[in-house]
């Protein structure tokens, strides 16, 4: 009797073993990390296991000491522009991209002169009204900006898509107002200024 006692008690263990174990396959339980613990990635140096965490670049520059308020008041006028023109500068360098792409996948030149009619008739469309709003500086930084965007002088583009006689065109244009399609971003030279305060204003420190 005993035996058979302890044989049922055996497998009545068994059995609520199998059952919780098959209760936690279904119900897994939900371990509650403490408010107070971050997870963060980790990385391997020397056979240690490390925090990996990833710092915002922080751009810093010999502080700017003007002589004058007029140039003070032309360094403010410089961050305006820039805060401006900018964003302008990197939606052409977009449309740039996507056009180029879009215009590989045309097997035709005829079908691809048409496609590029209508993307300069949509660009005048939309940005005609807010180009108009630009100062002539303004317009000015936008032409050397769009060369540091797309690495392409506004007059490379123009002669690239609409052929030298539409860029030749908007050249004279642009010559009648003192400007030029032509100009090229100096990074290191005379556009030094405005690289440090897009680099500032790009990341948020300005």
């Amino acid at each position: 009797m005993n035996i058979r006692l302890n044989i049922i008690i055996l497998l009545l263990f068994l059995l609520c073993g199998s059952m919780a174990c098959r209760a936690q396959q279904q119900h897994p339980k939900k371990v509650e990390l403490p408010k107070s613990i971050y997870l963060t990635p980790m990385c391997i140096y020397d056979g240690d296991t490390i925090p990996y965490v990833k710092l915002p670049t922080v751009y810093i520059f010999k502080p700017l000491r003007f002589k004058n308020k007029r140039q003070a008041k032309r360094y403010t006028k410089l961050v305006r522009d820039v805060k401006k023109v900018l964003p302008i500068a990197k939606e052409i360098n977009h449309i740039v991209i996507e056009t180029y792409e879009y215009l590989q996948t045309i097997p035709t030149e005829k079908e691809r002169q048409k496609h590029i009619k209508a993307v300069e008739k949509g660009l005048k469309e939309q940005y005609t009204p807010r180009l108009k709003k630009l100062t002539f500086a303004q317009g000015k930084l936008l032409i050397k900006l769009v060369d540091r965007q797309t690495n392409s002088t506004g007059y490379e583009l123009v002669k690239a898509f609409m052929g030298p006689f539409k860029a030749g065109f908007y050249q004279t244009f642009a010559a009648l107002f003192g400007a030029s399609l032509k100009k090229q971003y100096d990074p290191e030279g005379d556009d030094a200024m405005t690289e440090r305060v897009i680099l500032l204003v790009e990341n948020g420190q300005l």
